[in-house]
């Protein structure tokens, strides 16, 4: 049932109106309102706007005003101010400075129509908020419409009207994806021609895509070639993108229609534009007949359709030819029905309108094919490797046809091609389709041909294997590999939505390998960093390219010497880089070779060779690798060997100073290193040695240790140290004049264990952050950082994401791309080395919450609810929205509570349970997967409490007038109402209390329904509706009307008969069916067939004459009721029957006295009282009878009105109307219609009464 209809009532006593100013000047929009107190609001594209240097807001009482200083082109937008439940939408239009005014002209496309001085009239705010772009933005005006020949200058036009919204709509305004579209243009045949789509992804999410077609299906990607040309640029500072579709060459079946499609994401756009292509120029004296060419391409003049597009494109003045044999009739009997006007235009046709109805009433008559039944498509479709058959239906089933491809016969050869003759039809099949069979194809038989094109559309081409980010150092080769689904298909590369172009430095190459597709960039630097992208017709990959700078790592540091005199000392330094060098230092000074110093730089080694060591060559010795803040240093110490006089006998000594230790006599060795301890030791004769571990001697019965025991020296070696090796070590030695004793710490370092799998403790748009837990064993030196590496889940590439240790067990991972799950993994770092990684973390996806839900508002508050509705967040993300949440809080705390346990999907929700008087403020947050969004709040709290509303029944059209209803129907009636409190609502029939048993009725808050399920004769009657709220009440009434078939006639009799002829007589039915009986149904039948024929049906008198019986037949007659609902199921039937005498026999009638059947004129229905409304037919009726037929005089106000003009006197069966003609309010009165006979007279008069017309504003005010 349609809702009632409110009427509006604006907030405004005076609104803005739109203006137009010129650079840098000031203008002012004022309004006014109908309350002094009324808040005012004034924004700018649907964002409010607040005083500042640039605007200035001032209120007085009602009037409101905005002042706009120093005006430039960015101010030319739609405003709008907002009071109460009002809108008001007004433009500003910025015109440039007069110095230039040709600019302006030169710039705005569409300057090329017919009368180019006249200026575009500024576009007025269109219907329902949509504002309108300047002109000078949009497409030219010569592709939208026409301009129609007579028309004013544009610079006449009003200017446009303030629009005024009821409810204010905080939404932005919506706009398309374009902010340049392609527009309509015209070529000459052999030219070139270049549309251009322009969009800004500033606000895009996902890089944007465009498609060309061709008509509606054509897709023109497939088809770029010699003809055909398909563009991208990106501007990276703007993000524009710039489409470009470039038409080389153009031939004369390029013309047509075009469109442009862009999406990303979840947006989308189009645009239609269309080609023209004239012929070349025609010398003088061209023939104006010679422009009808055909679309043919197969070279014969004589096939195709007539294409007129010639004539009806160009824009100049043509002049017209007027040749006798040139009929324009033909023209337009030819051409479609949109080229109708352009033709009118062209030969001068001023009532087109006329034209075009003579021509509807001319027969077409189309050339029909002689050769074909049925000929070709114009076009077919076909997808690569699928085959597709084409079907004729020739004439002659006998003839042969030939099939022909870009104008050469085609023969069957192998499987490719397959020709078959059934009757008629005549078949040709292509077989394992590809794109050397995208082409003409041509059917002729004889003289006559039927040409059709077939495109092969390309399947698209998958993406199997996608690209794996990637973390390279500074200088190496970088390869990104993609495997796709078919082998020679074509890919594009591009780096942060650039394509990628074989350039003169050869820095990017592009390698295919049957289905893999490989860029290689050779020594990537740091602007090579980014994202990579790879682009099929249907799928695409992206990857990150991370390029580092190389870190100079040392595999082995140079150690400290002590050699003796004549020795040789050899410095050896190991570093990552082999092509690093150095420089050698002595003290701080420069080492230079000679003789007896050699400086060798062999692979990543560097070695500084002493010969015959010196005392003077000890010192500090440093090693510098160049290009890089730091060096390796150690020092050579000079052992100065004295010969003094010792005793035969020496007890042994051990002489620990000599070695190069740790000051708490501790020995560090990193496990899986030489443990090779040299201990000096002396004594005459030479002692034994003995090594100890703990109470077990040491031999070398173990493989791993080796004892060497020379004069003067005894050096314990361990291969590949391990951690179970690490302790106290002893060494004894023993001759006959003693012993000596020495312990020796040895401590075994290695790398640190695996931590933890990490955890994800939270996700962002392109971040993580993750936590991991320290090893268990840090592998005997602290742990200096950790190492973190993480790769695409479907991937198998890990990429570093630090190479300096992170000293944290929290990091934040970023540069990940939204939508992709990733694993993560942690590496821990100790001065020894790196551990092995530990478990990767549970795959995690990166998101971002989605934005703050929009348009919260109140839709309805009681004593202890509100009902809140809310549109969906404008940015919801890759992630899938969960729902939403909604919270309140007291004015005056800042305690937050949820209205509802969990999450609602529903954008609206009804808070119950609240307390009346309470001042609550209410936001609502959208949740996904990444958490909640920023939360959207209302402008300021809400007291909870019922508003009084006066009730008010909106009683529906159809029920104010009689309802009427057949027995046994249903009755369901539902009215609306409005009120609050809930109203109490009551029905009543006839003045007393509805009974329950009688009819149902449920009530809600909003309407109340009345329903009988079978409805019964008792149900007639008035039906009121009471709608009360304390005293004020509303009521309305319902006429409700049971109807039911009528009962039978009675007393039906035969009065009288005579030749052929019987008279028959009967009374009404008792029983009328509760409705008005229209008339009876009479029926005859002979008594010996007993079959029913129909005398008369719809007959509406008590008595008839039932004619035309047959002579020597013996008739019995019935006659039924006839009401609104139908028949009545019974009839009346005669007693006696009518029995027509034969003409044979004699018969003397009795004698009669000659009836007298005169009878006085009376009116048996009269006239009523009407009241009518003027401009609208009016009719008055009556019947009369009377004997002779009376005659009949119309008067109104007792004036004779017989002979007027704008009366019209009708009489049918005794039923006499006055009809009158668009009467006005002189034509009320009263009427009276006479009737007069020689038996006597009758009148009977009504009162007429004419209304005016009411304006619709005002009608809706009475109602």
């Amino acid at each position: 049932m349609p809702e009632p209809v409110k009427k509006n009532v604006s907030a405004f006593a005076k609104k803005p109106k739109s203006q137009a100013a010129e650079e840098g000047s000031s203008v002012v929009f004022e309004a006014e309102t109908e309350k002094s107190d009324a808040k005012v609001k004034w924004q700018c594209n649907s964002k409010d706007i607040s005083s500042s240097d640039k605007f200035v807001i001032t209120a007085d009482g009602k009037k409101h005003s905005l002042t706009i200083k120093e005006i430039t082109k960015e101010d030319a937008n739609v405003y709008a101010v907002i009071a109460g439940g009002s809108k008001v939408k007004f433009d500003l239009k910025v015109t440039s400075k007069p110095e230039a005014p040709a600019e302006a002209t030169t710039d705005a496309p569409g300057a090329s129509i017919a009368e180019p001085a006249q200026a575009p009239a500024p576009p007025a705010a269109e219907p329902n908020g949509v504002e309108s772009a300047p002109l000078a933005n949009d497409a030219p005006l010569a592709n939208d419409a026409a301009p129609a020949k007579d028309a004013p200058p544009a610079t006449d036009a009003p200017p446009a009207k303030a629009e005024e919204e009821q409810t204010p709509d905080t939404r932005q305004d919506l706009i398309g994806i374009f902010t340049e579209k392609p527009q309509s243009g015209e070529v000459t045949m052999g030219g070139n021609i270049t549309f251009v789509a322009k969009v800004n992804a500033g606000s895009l999410l996902k890089k944007p895509t465009v498609k060309w077609f061709k008509g509606k299906w054509m897709d023109l990607a497939s088809k770029s070639g010699k003809h055909l040309q398909l563009k991208e640029t990106v501007d990276r500072n703007t993000k524009v993108y710039t489409f470009e579709m470039l038409v080389i060459a153009a031939k004369a079946n390029f013309a047509g229609a075009y469109r442009c499609e862009v999406s990303s994401r979840d947006k989308f756009d189009s645009c239609n534009f269309e080609l023209t292509v004239h012929e070349a120029s025609a010398p003088e004296g061209f023939d104006i007949r010679a422009a009808f060419r055909r679309t043919s391409t197969d070279g014969n003049e004589d096939s195709g359709e007539l294409d007129f597009s010639t004539l009806l494109k160009k824009r100049e003045a043509v002049q017209v030819h007027t040749e006798p044999d040139l009929d324009v009739w033909d023209i337009l009997s030819h051409a479609p029905a949109s080229e109708f006007e352009k033709i009118a235009f062209q030969y001068g046709i001023t009532d087109l309108r006329g034209m075009l109805k003579r021509l509807k009433k001319m027969k077409k008559e189309e050339k029909k094919s002689e050769a074909f039944l049925k000929k070709l498509d114009p076009a077919y479709q076909v997808k690569k490797g699928h085959k597709i058959k084409l079907a004729v239906e020739v004439a002659n089933s006998d003839v042969e046809v030939k099939w022909l491809k870009n104008g050469q016969e085609i023969h069957p050869t192998g499987s490719k091609y397959i020709f078959e003759s059934v009757g008629n039809m005549r078949y040709l099949t292509v077989n394992h389709c590809s794109l050397a069979d995208d082409a003409a194809y041509c059917c002729v038989v004889g003289e006559e041909k039927c040409t059709t094109e077939l495109f092969v559309k390309e399947p698209p081409i998958l993406i199997v294997k996608t690209l794996e980010d990637q973390m390279v150092m500074n200088g190496e080769r970088v390869e990104l590999e993609c495997e796709v689904s078919e082998e020679g298909a074509n890919v594009k590369w591009e780096k942060d939505g650039v394509e990628l172009t074989r350039d003169e430095s050869f820095k990017y190459r592009f390698k295919k390998d049957g289905c893999k597709h490989i860029l290689i960039i050779n020594e990537a630097t740091k602007e090579d960093c980014g994202h990579y992208k790879v682009k099929t017709n249907g799928d695409e990959s992206m990857a990150e390219l991370l390029v580092q700078e190389k870190e100079l790592e040392v595999y082995q540091s140079i150690a400290d010497l002590t050699v003796k005199a004549k020795d040789e000392a050899v410095f050896k330094c190991e570093v990552s880089d082999e092509n690093v060098k150095g420089t050698w230092f002595k003290n701080g000074i420069e080492v230079k070779p000679d003789a007896r110093i050699n400086i060798t730089h062999i692979g990543r080694i560097h070695k500084l060779t002493i010969d015959e060591v010196k005392p003077e060559d000890e010192g500090d010795y440093t090693f510098v690798p160049d290009g890089y803040a730091f060096n390796l240093s150690a020092k050579l110490n000079f052992l100065e060997v004295k010969i003094d006089f010792v005793p035969r006998q020496d007890p042994p000594k051990i002489h620990l100073d000599c070695m190069g230790r740790t000051t708490d006599s501790t020995i560090v060795v990193v496990a899986g290193n030489k443990l090779r301890l040299d201990v000096p030791i002396t004594g005459d004769p030479a002692p034994t040695v003995i090594w100890t571990k703990g109470e077990k001697i040491l031999t070398e019965g173990d493989s791993r240790v080796h004892v060497d025991t020379t004069k003067g020296h005894c050096v314990f070696t361990i291969e590949g140290a391990e951690r179970q090796d690490e302790g106290i070590y002893s060494v004894v030695v023993r001759n006959p004049a003693g012993e000596d004793t020495a312990d020796i710490n040895v401590k075994v370092v290695d790398v640190p264990d695996p931590p933890q799998a990490p955890r994800i403790l939270s996700v962002g748009e392109d971040s993580c952050v993750v936590q991991w837990d320290p090893p268990s064993f840090d592998g005997g030196q602290p742990i200096i950082g950790y190492v973190l590496e993480r790769k695409k889940t479907k991937g198998y590439r890990w990429m570093r994401l630090n190479f300096d240790p992170f000293s944290e067990t929290t990091y934040e991972a970023k540069r990940m791309i939204e939508g992709v799950p990733y694993e993560m993994r942690v590496y821990a770092v100790n001065s020894i080395g790196m551990s092995r990684h530990s478990q990767a973390s549970q795959p995690f996806v990166p998101v971002a919450p989605t934005s703050e839900p929009i348009g919260l508002c109140v839709d309805d508050i009681s004593d202890t609810s509100i009902s809140l509705k809310w549109r969906q967040p404008e940015r919801i993300g890759s992630a899938e929205l969960e729902g939403y949440g909604i919270e309140y809080c007291k004015e005056g705390t800042d305690e937050w509570i949820p209205a509802m346990e969990g999450l609602t999907d529903r954008t609206s929700l009804v808070v119950r349970g609240l307390t009346t008087g309470d001042r609550l403020q209410f936001r609502v947050r959208a949740f996904n997967m990444a958490g909640p969004s920023g939360a959207s709040t209302l402008a300021q709290p809400i007291t909870i409490r019922e508003i009084m509303q006066r009730p008010k029944i909106w009683l529906p059209r159809n029920l104010r007038q009689t309802l009427i209803k057949i027995v046994g129907d249903t009755v369901n009636i539902m009215i609306p109402f409005q009120g609050k409190p809930r109203p109490k609502v009551t029905w009543s029939k006839d003045g007393e209390p509805l009974d329950a048993t009688f009819a149902s009725v449920r009530n809600s808050d909003l309407d109340t329904i009345l329903f009988i399920r079978k409805t019964e004769r008792k149900h007639s009657g008035k039906y009121e509706l009471h709608v009360q709220i304390e005293n004020v009440e509303d009521t309305a009434s319902i006429n409700l009307q049971i109807v039911d078939l009528p009962g039978p006639p009675e007393a039906l009799k035969i009065m009288d008969i005579w030749g052929f002829n019987v008279a028959l007589e009967w009374k009404p039915p008792k029983d009328d069916g509760n409705c008005e009986i229209i008339g009876y149904h009479v029926q005859k039948a002979e008594k010996k067939t007993m079959e029913w024929f129909t005398v008369y049906d719809q007959y509406r008198r008590t008595n008839c004459i039932a004619s035309d019986l047959i002579m020597g037949n013996e008739y019995v007659f019935r006659v039924s009721a006839i009401n609104l609902v139908g028949l009545s199921p019974e009839a009346c039937n005669t007693k006696d029957s009518a029995y027509i005498q034969k003409t044979g026999i004699e018969y003397k009638p009795p004698s009669y006295k000659d009836p007298d059947f005169t009878e006085a004129p009376k009116f048996t229905h009269p006239l009523v009282n009407r009241s009518v409304i003027s401009g609208y037919n009016a009719t008055l009726s009556c019947s009369v009878r009377g004997i002779p037929k009376p005659k009949v005089t119309w008067y109104k106000n007792k004036m004779d009105i017989t002979n007027e003009a704008k009366y019209r006197m009708l009489s049918k069966q005794g039923i006499l109307t006055l009809e009158i003609r668009k009467p006005c309010t002189f034509d009320g009165g009263v009427y009276t219609c006479k009737a007069v006979n020689d038996s006597g007279e009758d009148t009977v008069e009504c009162k007429l009464e004419v209304r005016p017309q009411i304006a619709r504003e005002e009608k809706k005010a009475e109602q």
